[in-house]
């Protein structure tokens, strides 16, 4: 069975955008090479991207023309989008789930490859832990306080108690800490 794998820049307080979801002014320099090299060898593991439907949109708009260092594997690895309003899905390798979250992912879990990566939004991110279908969270903690915005954690019946799997700092002030859901 594959993992599912999140994935996501978090401020120190625990948000994962602005409340108008601009990601993009966070007042930070320039991500550190190291880090970007890390998320780099994260992604070589992966299968199947999976996020929403505006993070989708963001992302087929932006990454078939981009030159980044993160443009290949975003293009060039199996994307599925999570919606039940998307009509197509014209960005190449990529196909639309309609169902059932949890059922879906059940399925995905099933087919043959590498990890599935989680990318957000924070919508499906909050529903997948809602329903505990991530296997490992990946937190790129960025040494910013936002003071507002929408939270990576929301409405969660119960407590997610997780396991600290490994914690890597950077000069830049970055952290990554890598959790897994504890096991009953």
């Amino acid at each position: 069975m594959r993992a599912v794998i999140l994935q996501m820049g978090v401020s120190l307080d625990g948000y994962v955008a602005r409340s108008d979801r601009d990601n993009s002014d966070w007042a930070l320099p320039p991500e550190d090479e190291a880090v970007t090299a890390w998320k780099l060898d994260s992604v070589r593991h992966v299968g199947t991207h999976i996020m929403g439907r505006v993070t989708y949109g963001e992302m087929a708009a932006h990454w078939p023309s981009s030159t980044e260092a993160y443009a290949a594997p975003m293009n060039n690895i199996p994307k599925v989008v999570f919606s039940r309003t998307l009509t197509s899905a014209d960005w190449p390798d990529s196909r639309i789930a309609r169902g059932d979250l949890a059922k879906e992912i059940d399925t995905l879990r099933c087919e043959p490859g590498g990890e599935i990566m989680v990318h957000g939004g924070a919508g499906f991110v909050q529903a997948l832990s809602r329903q505990h279908l991530i296997d490992e969270y990946r937190l790129v903690i960025r040494a910013v306080a936002l003071g507002s915005g929408l939270p990576l954690f929301n409405d969660l019946a119960t407590p997610l108690p997780l396991n600290l799997v490994s914690a890597t700092t950077f000069p830049d002030g970055t952290a990554i800490h890598v959790y897994r859901p504890r096991t009953p």
